[in-house]
């Protein structure tokens, strides 16, 4: 911690302690031990970042594979569904710690899908903020597409991808369907969120609207 600035210090130890605070929890009141998952799923995402900058550094443009490889990790995801198991299971279960340490189908495909529709929607607005190339870019490059056919394509996957996720959510697992409904819906969140851009409240004052609207305000009743 001592060579990170100030405030990379604070989240830091913030982020560090909340996830100790869950460890005990869990050990307390469940008798099972989770640090290790937690902490394995922070550090991949964090290699997942490093990747990526080294890309960026080097103006490398990887394969549409190679890219999604690191790509359903580096958006996040899979830390977020490791955090929420931990956090709506009781009691947890073993055999179930196999599945999240090696990144059940349900993470997978969830965090794959998340990443196109993040892409389609907001790709070229990251690119003008310095980010990498993203599966568009990626496609584009490495076969000559247009963009209007990249854009196809990646359509083209989030459906097939859909269908896996669809018989991985009725396939037998460890996983409760409280946790499985959550992975779900964070695709049906994404799509949701990404259909017309980058629907992050810091982005634009129309993004803050659509949000508000969306997630915030209430539907008036008929």
């Amino acid at each position: 911690m001592e060579q990170l600035p100030k405030y990379m210090q604070i989240c830091f130890l913030a982020l560090y302690n909340f996830m100790n605070e869950m460890a005990y929890d869990a050990i307390k009141e469940q008798g099972v031990l989770i640090v290790s998952y937690l902490r394995k799923a922070w550090a991949e995402l964090c290699r997942s970042y490093l990747k990526e900058a080294e890309w960026y550094f080097n103006g490398y443009t990887p394969t549409l594979e190679e890219y999604l490889e690191n790509a359903w990790i580096s958006v996040g995801n899979p830390v977020m569904l490791v955090i929420v198991y931990f956090c709506v299971t009781n009691p947890i279960k073993i055999e179930a710690l196999e599945y999240l340490d090696d990144y059940h189908d349900i993470i997978r495909l969830s965090s794959t899908i998340l990443r196109l529709e993040d892409d389609l929607g907001t790709s070229l607005d990251e690119m003008k903020r310095g980010d990498v190339p993203k599966a568009i870019q990626c496609y584009m490059n490495q076969t000559g597409a247009s963009e209007e056919d990249a854009r196809k394509h990646i359509r083209y996957l989030i459906s097939e991808i859909w269908k896996k996720m669809n018989k991985s959510r009725v396939a037998e697992s460890p996983f409760s369907h409280t946790f499985i409904g959550t992975a779900v819906n964070v695709e049906r969140m994404s799509r949701c969120m990404y259909q017309h851009g980058d629907g992050h409240p810091s982005q634009s004052s129309e993004s803050k609207d659509r949000i508000l609207a969306l997630l915030i305000q209430p539907i008036p009743l008929v």
